[in-house]
Parts: C-alpha cells; structure tokens; sequence
C-alpha cells in the first residue's frame, strides 16, 4: 500500500461548499441513528477533508474510511460520531484516545471539550499528526509514540478511554485506568469487531455493553 503524506493545514482552505458537504454527512449520520447533538456539531465544524490526504479531497464528505500513512486509515464518519456518543462526555472529561491516527476523532474530542491525551504506535504517523496538529487549533494536552496496549498509567484517571483500533481482547491496564463511572470504548475482534462500551462501577466491577459488528485496522503492540 502507497504512503500518503498529510497536508499542510496552512495551504488548504475550508470553503461553504466543504461547509455543506459536512451538513449532508451530519444528515446522513442522524438517519443512521446519531442522536447526540454536540457529537453531530462536532461532526458538522471540524473540516475532515485538511486530515487526509489531497487525493482524497473530493471524497472528505462521504461517510467512508480512507487510507492515510504507515497503513492506517482516517475512519468512517459514523463510527467517529458512534464511539464519540457512546463515551458521553460532559465538559472538561478527561479521555485518553488510543490510536491518534490523522488526528480526526482526536479534533471530534477537543470539539466536545474534553481535555485529550492520545497515544499513537505507528512511528511515522505520530511524526506527521504531530506536527500537522500544531498547525491547527486543535491540540490534544498530550500527544506521544507508546504502546497503546500500556495506557498511560501516570495521567491517570480518566474519565473516558477511546480505543480506535481493532482490538483481540481488552487491555487490563486501559480497564485500571478508568474512573469508577468512566467509560471504555473498544472494538473487540480480529477481522471484525464488536463496539464494546465498558462502564466502571466500582473499583473490582464493570458493566459490558456490545453494540455490533466495526471494521478497524489491527491494535498492535510494540510497534517500531
């Protein structure tokens, strides 16, 4: 599969025909069942089409996944507004976000106003969401390279855990990491998933919810 670069946010441009674009996806997303209004306003301001690559300009808007770097993908828009929902964020929640990606779910994120710390394993596409975020409003309060499968133990509790990646069970440290009260959200499967919502109830409890069939690239471990 070809690398794709990400663009250079200072030379693309966010014009009212992208601004309509992003209003018929968020009509497409509400006819498939998204209901939470500030997800769908996220979905609405954040100019999907500046996270991928200018190849794939004229498709930003349909609610498909498309390749990015290092053989990973920006994802469909309904699974963005669908794990958003399921995380129910109220103002300043703090989420760790595993797989930052091209930084597109990490934007839906910020947009709800949740302080976002996200970790990327792909080497070289931590490189350029980095640097392609600082150019950018949206700016997650920590970004680094990890493994994903580790968490982030020393900026824990968190509210909120967004795993963006197919995962072939759930990670023990991520499951620790959570609030009593916090959400996990994870894809759980090999070739397919199941959204799997994990709610802490008490220090030893957790409630499970499965919620269908998704489709990610692989989480992996010690990458690079």
């Amino acid at each position: 599969m070809p690398i794709f670069s990400l663009p250079n946010f200072t030379k693309l441009k966010d014009t009212l025909k992208h601004q309509g674009l992003r209003n018929k996806l968020v009509k497409t997303l509400i006819d498939k069942g998204i209901q939470d209004e500030k997800v769908l306003d996220s979905i609405r301001k954040i100019p999907r089409h500046l996270f991928m690559d200018s190849s794939f300009g004229d498709f930003a808007y349909q609610d498909k996944a498309f390749p990015i770097a290092a053989e990973q993908t920006i994802s469909q828009p309904y699974t963005v507004a669908f794990q958003s929902e399921l995380l129910q964020l109220k103002l300043g929640a703090k989420v760790l976000e595993i797989g930052t990606g091209s930084g597109y779910q990490t934007a839906v994120l910020l947009e709800l106003k949740a302080k976002v710390y996200s970790i990327e394993r792909q080497r070289e596409l931590y490189k350029k969401t980095k640097l392609f975020l600082s150019k950018t409003r949206y700016k997650p309060k920590v970004l680094i390279f990890g493994d994903g499968y580790k968490g982030l133990p020393d900026e824990a509790p968190f509210d909120g855990i967004i795993v963006t990646a197919g995962a072939p069970f759930v990670p023990k440290p991520l499951l620790s990491q959570l609030k009593v009260g916090g959400r996990l959200v994870i894809p759980i499967g090999d070739s397919t998933q199941i959204m799997t919502l994990f709610i802490r109830k008490s220090e030893k409890e957790f409630e499970k919810h499965e919620f269908g069939d998704f489709r990610f690239v692989p989480m992996l471990e010690n990458k690079n």
